[in-house]
């Protein structure tokens, strides 16, 4: 399992998409913001929480569709399918190579681009520690939905659709946390749900995923 998770790391680093892709979408969506809405920085600081964590999120979409694809293209998922270790746990490795090189990056690089936004200084803990929490939830869902379009072609736009709307709620209570911070109130229930949101998605979406490619791959 180790040697699968460390495979995948290099591999998504030399494919093009590890952190360099996901941190240059997340900086761009960042620098844009203020062009878009203007330099006010009451209005920037109202709006940083969501823009930070929808920037976030759609900086794990983009290389989701590689999580499965290298593998069925070279064939070794058939492999990893009849292995004797438990399809289930590949799953999990994949998603949490996912999150290291994608989700992990976006955590650290997040507080240097909330000033971008203007951010409220009490803000920052819990920007990084929402991210912290809800990112592994994006990285496992995105993973079910990557198992459930590989071998389609052009899946890319189909994966995304049926990715989405699972993301929202990561995304709300994601954004609220970091609202709540700001604004100086308890976090402890949108900080909660966001964790039970993550732990949820570990628990089950492994099974799901798995039973997906068996199919697929039938």
């Amino acid at each position: 399992m180790i040697a699968l998770f460390l495979r995948d790391l290099v591999l998504a680093i030399r494919a093009g998409g590890g952190f360099g892709l996901g941190l240059s979408f997340f900086l761009i969506v960042t620098v844009l913001v203020p062009f878009g809405v203007g330099p006010e920085g009451a209005v920037l600081a109202r709006i940083a929480p969501g823009i930070l964590w929808v920037g976030a999120l759609l900086a794990c979409l983009l290389s989701l569709d590689r999580i499965f694809h290298l593998d069925f293209e070279d064939g070794s998922l058939d492999l990893l399918a009849t292995a004797p270790i438990p399809l289930e746990g590949v799953v999990a490795m994949k998603a949490a190579a996912h999150w290291v090189t994608t989700g992990l990056p976006l955590v650290l690089a997040a507080p240097v681009l909330g000033l971008l936004l203007n951010l409220p200084y009490g803000a920052y803990g819990w920007l990084m520690a929402s991210l912290l929490l809800g990112t592994p939830a994006l990285s496992f869902i995105g993973t079910f939905g990557a198992a459930l379009t590989v071998g389609l072609k052009r899946g890319g736009l189909l994966l995304s659709l049926l990715v989405l709307p699972l993301y929202v709620p990561t995304l709300i209570f994601g954004a609220e946390t970091v609202r709540r911070g700001a604004e100086g109130m308890a976090v402890s229930t949108p900080l909660l749900m966001l964790a039970g949101i993550t732990l949820g998605a570990i628990a089950v979406l492994p099974f799901a995923a798995a039973a997906a490619i068996r199919v697929n791959l039938r």
